[in-house]
């Protein structure tokens, strides 16, 4: 797994706008995967961050970066701390969320509705997605909007501006560890 995938794919979790990114890649070998997150995870625990590969199927793992005091912010919300206990979690610790929410992704085909708490997507939109099962959300960026739609787009467009400056900044020979915001 290369560093340019984390950049392409979790520039905005990189430089602190957002708790976390989920992303997809392939692998040739187990061992070669948990090498490749251990060497990530050197260069991003000291900046506040973690690598977790949620889910392996086949070739392909589904990975998670993420940071540890917006994870712990994130699901301390009410909110978002109702639709986790509402799902079965036990949202006392972040940590045990994770692991919760790595046991889900492996029992199950689909993808557990409450991983947008994960992800840093507002509650009232991750409540209204489970509600209407994915149909009559008002806009569609990052993820279905339900709530605040003006503020979902904002938030969109900075996460995208965000990933094309790190994509240059990358390009230019910036390093992962020079473009992670320590936090």
């Amino acid at each position: 797994m290369s560093e340019e995938l984390i950049i392409r794919h979790c520039s905005p979790t990189l430089a602190g706008l957002k708790t976390g990114n989920l992303f997809s890649c392939t692998f040739t070998s187990e061992e070669q995967l948990r090498r490749d997150i251990v060497a990530l995870n050197k260069k991003l625990v000291p900046k506040g961050l973690r690598v977790l590969p949620l889910r392996t199927e086949g070739d392909r793992a589904l990975i998670y970066v993420y940071r540890v005091s917006g994870l712990k912010r994130d699901l301390e919300d009410a909110a978002a701390r109702d639709i986790l206990l509402r799902s079965g979690y036990a949202a006392e610790k972040p940590d045990q969320c994770v692991r919760q929410l790595m046991r889900r992704l492996r029992e199950q085909k689909d993808f557990p509705h409450e991983i947008g708490l994960f992800l840093s997507y507002p509650p009232e939109d991750v409540r209204g997605f489970m509600e209407n099962r994915a149909c009559g959300h008002k806009c569609v960026g990052c993820w279905k909007v339900y709530g605040d739609e003006e503020a979902a787009k904002k938030c969109f467009a900075r996460y995208d501006k965000c990933t094309r400056v790190y994509s240059d900044c990358w390009e230019q020979g910036t390093s992962l560890e020079r473009l992670t915001v320590a936090g």
